[in-house]
């Protein structure tokens, strides 16, 4: 039985980002593997990479040995068979979550050797979910594209073959007027929430059974 495990970067458990990472370990269970879905804002107290190098030591190569709230998310993901992680834009980047684990799991595998060239022994298959508020349509003219290469390039070379999900144009709060955000129509935010949205849920639902099989 493979393991896959599920992590959601965003600092809400249940909104968008959420959702689709649930949806996705769904999928990834339908076809028979075992999950384990991560909050990282519900971990104890974590940072990125402190720059030790005890991941570069002969005793721990390529094996963080900062023992914080990612430590054991560290180890579960060495002994995992695919990740399936997700993360809101923040700012036209992943949140601070996210890149906290990012630093951690890029950097361990990092050899600064000719031979080898990095410490990673085995490669896992990864899905890469973003939610934003802006439309997909808007990657390519604002740079976002570029962003998530960047991020797709390190995640191929360090963890495994990786892909992508953006879902845009989210649904960010249920009562829009509340605070007062008026460059939003919040009708045709719902509208789309409840038409477009299940889609989405269904697309990570079928990413995560392949990412599994």
């Amino acid at each position: 039985m493979k393991k896959i495990v599920a992590i959601n970067a965003s600092p809400r458990f249940n909104r968008n980002t959420g959702t689709l990472v649930r949806e996705a370990a769904k999928g990834a269970e339908s076809v028979g593997a075992e999950i384990e879905i991560i909050d990282l804002y519900r971990l104890e107290k974590f940072t990125g990479c402190v720059s030790c190098f005890g991941c570069k030591l002969p005793e721990n190569p390529g094996k963080c040995i900062c023992k914080d709230g990612l430590y054991p998310v560290l180890e579960k993901i060495r002994n995992a068979d695919g990740i399936i992680i997700g993360t809101p834009n923040f700012l036209g980047n992943v949140s601070a979550g996210f890149h906290a684990l990012y630093e951690r799991l890029i950097f361990q595998k990092i050899s600064y050797k000719t031979e080898p060239k990095n410490y990673c022994e085995r490669k896992i298959p990864v899905l890469f979910i973003m939610t934003s508020n802006v439309s997909e349509d808007f990657y390519s003219r604002i740079g976002y594209d570029k962003m998530l290469e960047n991020y797709k390039n390190s995640l191929d070379s360090m963890v495994g073959p990786t892909k992508i999900m953006v879902c845009g144009d989210t649904l960010q709060v249920d009562d829009y007027e509340k605070y007062g955000w008026s460059v939003f129509d919040p009708d045709a935010k719902k509208l789309r929430h409840e038409k477009v949205f299940p889609q989405e849920k269904q697309k990570a639902f079928l990413l995560g059974a392949e990412l599994a099989e």
